[in-house]
């Protein structure tokens, strides 16, 4: 048994070295120390020897066992650091090569025209104001001249929390409340661009979308004066040749109420798909603020006058790009969004 510990001893040092991969290294474990291993079956023959002999084999049994199991573990970490360092030189990074350059990110269409009717109205003395999406029925609809259970209010179905609370039909509350606050002083003259929400869902109409309402009020102001504000916007919205037309229609918070149509910048008045061959095309309400408006916000009707108008931004986006169909503008494609 000597001889073939020794034996074993040789040839699991020469087997052990030779491997070259985990798996031939497992291999030789396996064949060596295994249960059906050769070890094993030198150990087996252990019960052959006298009581004698037993210990001392036992004991060289142990160190040749020990001797196998350090081969071993010193092959499984020289293997180990050769595979990272292989894994290393394959998956090498070339710190000094230019990186991928970030794409750059632009302002979405919808903020661009925002913008841009903002700096408009800024330009002819206007104010930015802002206020609460989540408004109270007072201010969304009681101080406009729409009580409780007025017909009117069918036009602007929205999303409530409550009987007092909803989210906003659109930013005329914010007028209501600058007027609430001014208490009475002249001259109020503001926009409040903002989103808004009302139940429409097709192509040309959305649950969420955006607008921008302006307010004047002041003393001595008439619906020239409107006319004169909306020409100079649509001129420089859609350019300097654009001619604007007043037609009568029907707000409950202004008196009188019209729609205001541009000319056509596609045909120039003479009529295509785009106006519907009419040469002109619809791109806001407005009006003269109702008398009981001002006076529910403390304001004497006697005194002062003023007007207000309210245009969707998507329209103006829509009419300014010539975009089909409004869901895009919230689809988030890039493909469509890059385009501007």
């Amino acid at each position: 048994m000597w001889e073939k510990l020794q034996e074993l001893k040789l040839k699991a040092e020469g087997a052990i070295n030779a491997c070259t991969d985990i798996d031939a290294l497992n291999e030789q474990r396996v064949a060596l120390l295994g249960k059906k291993g050769e070890m094993t079956a030198i150990s087996r023959g252990m019960g052959a020897l006298s009581a004698e002999e037993r210990p001392k084999m036992g004991q060289a049994v142990n160190e040749v066992k020990q001797f196998i199991e350090e081969l071993l573990a010193k092959k499984k970490d020289e293997l180990a650091a050769a595979h990272l360092q292989q894994k290393l030189e394959e998956e090498r990074v070339d710190v000094t090569l230019p990186g991928r350059p970030a794409a750059a990110g632009r302002r979405h269409i919808l903020s661009v025209v925002q913008k841009d009717m903002e700096d408009i109205f800024i330009g002819m003395g206007y104010t930015v104001v802002d206020g609460p999406q989540v408004e109270l029925d007072k201010y969304n609809f009681e101080l406009l001249n729409l009580p409780k259970e007025h017909p009117a209010r069918d036009m602007q179905d929205s999303f409530y929390f409550s009987e007092s609370m909803l989210l906003r039909t659109h930013t005329s509350p914010v007028q209501a409340r600058t007027m609430e606050a001014a208490e009475g002083k002249l001259p109020v003259k503001v926009i409040s661009p903002g989103v808004v929400y009302r139940r429409d869902d097709d192509a040309t109409h959305s649950p969420m979308f955006h607008q921008v309402e302006g307010l004047l009020i002041d003393e001595h102001v008439t619906l020239a004066d409107l006319k004169g504000t909306l020409l100079a916007f649509a001129q420089q919205m859609f350019g300097a040749d654009r001619q604007i037309r007043l037609r009568p229609s029907y707000f409950p918070f202004t008196e009188p109420s019209v729609e205001v149509d541009i000319s056509c910048f596609n045909c120039g008045g003479c009529g295509c798909r785009l106006c519907k061959g009419t040469g002109w095309i619809e791109i806001l309400g407005s009006g003269m603020v109702h008398p009981h408006v001002l006076e529910m916000s403390g304001y004497d009707p006697e005194k002062c006058t003023g007007f207000a108008f309210g245009m969707g931004v998507e329209r103006i986006a829509m009419l300014k790009y010539g975009i089909t169909d409004m869901r895009l503008l919230f689809d988030n494609d890039v493909r469509f969004l890059q385009q501007f």
